[in-house]
């Protein structure tokens, strides 16, 4: 900040708050001056999502930033530095929208994730189409009920999400009794076992390079949040882990074993039938049910 380089500073997450805990991860957002593109940078514990100065002027627009900008987190983080008012006036924004608003921002995202459903009913299902299409459906259903449909609901409440490991334990008590059949729809894609699912599916990621991600589950496995651990490690095996999904056939055996317990194979809806059930999860946040 002394050279005038960093023009706004917030805090994000949990560290530091009420709600910290063993995991909890210092999460700085910062706006800075000669940056071409967003930048993520994890240095010695600490995370920085590194913007452009010019976003900071630009996302005070409503319709640019709910195109671009990365909105929960603008929206719930805590503001440190911020002489020029900008930081401020986009929470304001995002904290004041009319109902009209929300209800805009809810038909994006579920037109965003209706079209990302019938993409993945044309790559993954069909005829001849087998074990790896299946997988692939899976971890599509979740990548876009977690990324477009859960803010979606949310839009209900007007509240934003955060994206922390914790993650199933907030969408309960944010939604969970509001909402009762999205939630339902949402944690069936993930199927949930408890503290014993989180055991295994924590052995499982031996051998895999899941180091960082193994560390992160277990801080959550050891506070008890036993399926924030299960739904962290499904999703990252889903995204490190792609192109073992797609060449399935061809893994070692205990590879597959590995991979199957972490993505929950044995217990989740695989193929049309995660597609169905995203569906169905779309069809309850569209009528708030």
């Amino acid at each position: 900040m002394a050279d005038r380089k960093v023009r706004a500073v917030a805090q994000a997450g949990s560290y530091g708050t009420e709600f910290a805990w063993a995991g909890s991860v210092p999460t700085f957002v910062t706006f800075e001056r000669g940056l071409d593109a967003p930048q993520t940078d994890h240095r010695a514990g600490v995370l920085t999502e590194r913007f452009p100065y010019e976003k900071l002027e630009a996302w005070r627009d409503w319709d640019l930033a709910r195109q671009e900008a990365p909105l929960a987190l603008l929206a719930t983080s805590r503001v440190l530095y911020d002489p020029t008012g900008h930081y401020s006036r986009i929470q304001r924004t995002l904290w004041n929208l009319s109902d009209a608003q929300r209800a805009a921002h809810r038909a994006d995202l579920l037109g965003a994730a209706g079209a990302a459903l019938d993409e993945a009913r044309a790559a993954h299902t069909g005829p001849g189409h087998g074990v790896q299409e299946q997988l692939l459906a899976l971890a599509d259903a979740r990548q876009l009920a977690l990324n477009l449909l859960y803010p979606a609901l949310l839009t209900h409440l007007h509240l934003w999400p955060e994206f922390e490991i914790r993650l199933p334990h907030a969408w309960r008590a944010s939604a969970g009794l509001r909402f009762p059949k999205a939630v339902y729809r949402l944690e069936s894609l993930y199927c949930f076992g408890g503290e014993d699912e989180a055991r295994r599916v924590l052995l499982a990621t031996r051998g895999l390079g899941l180091l960082d991600q193994e560390r992160r589950a277990r801080a959550a496995f050891q506070a008890g949040y036993y399926d924030g651990a299960v739904r962290y490690l499904r999703d990252e095996t889903a995204r490190t882990h792609r192109d073992d999904l797609r060449r399935w056939l061809n893994l070692t055996p205990a590879r597959r074993e590995k991979l199957g317990t972490l993505l929950g194979v044995t217990r989740a809806p695989l193929g049309p039938a995660a597609l169905k059930v995203t569906q169905e999860l779309l069809e309850a946040v569209r009528e708030g049910e």
